[in-house]
């Protein structure tokens, strides 16, 4: 009996229009992408809602936006969301929710509409931290609410809405309005290195919430205080 070091065996390879279409299939969601990502992330979706939730390290600028949304858009409340500015290691941080809080009262909002929403830790997992606190203060307070639209910068509205969605379950409604200084958004994002910044960070961020769930264990109405009993 010999035995046979080498056989023969059919291999499936590709021809020219199957390499074509393979190509096809992986450039052309990167081509979208480039031409049509920052338009994607940072489109507004307003819903109808009589809660406006801020993001408070948008500026104030962006407060001075908030504050003429919330002014005109039939809203019963404003909260106002934020944490401690800087690097955890500094000490010289001051709370955003705050400083904020004057700064929307001199631009028109009654002081007794807003609040304030303290997250605990915003070194880790920002948004969320800052949807689980507007979802902790409204609660307290027995507001039950028929919407909520988050106010927040850009490229960053796209995952913000997802999160709040998720942390405000289907309970209510979320929408989501994304505010960017005048002029922010004239010419190709890649001729400016801020922009083309924010829509990386901002793309890896919202591929990350939809796929993997930044590793949270739930994403039920009760998560809040799930979260708490785990830690």
């Amino acid at each position: 009996m010999t035995t046979r070091l080498i056989e023969r065996r059919t291999v499936w390879w590709p021809t020219l229009a199957g390499w074509s279409c393979l190509l096809a299939l992986v450039t052309a969601p990167v081509v979208v992408w480039w031409f049509g990502g920052e338009s994607f992330l940072s489109r507004t979706q307003r819903q109808p809602a009589d809660v406006l939730v801020v993001e408070s390290w948008i500026g104030s600028e962006g407060m001075q936006a908030a504050a003429k949304e919330f002014n005109t858009g039939h809203y019963h409340y404003l909260v106002v969301t934020g944490g401690l500015t800087g690097e955890s290691w500094s000490q010289h941080r001051w709370n955003e929710v705050e400083e904020t809080i004057p700064f929307l009262v001199g631009s028109g909002v009654p002081r007794d509409r807003i609040i304030g929403s303290h997250a605990i830790d915003t070194d880790n997992h920002r948004t969320f931290e800052m949807a689980v606190a507007s979802w902790r203060a409204l609660r307290e307070r027995g507001i039950q609410t028929t919407g909520i639209n988050v106010f927040t910068l850009g490229v960053h509205a796209r995952r913000s809405r997802l999160v709040f969605a998720k942390v405000f379950a289907s309970s209510e409604k979320v929408g989501v309005i994304s505010w960017s200084s005048r002029g922010y958004f004239e010419g190709p994002w890649r001729h400016s290195s801020p922009r083309a910044q924010s829509l990386l960070k901002e793309t890896v961020g919202y591929l990350y919430e939809l796929l993997l769930n930044s590793g949270r264990l739930s994403n039920a109405p009760d998560r809040p205080e799930s979260k708490e009993k785990s830690e």
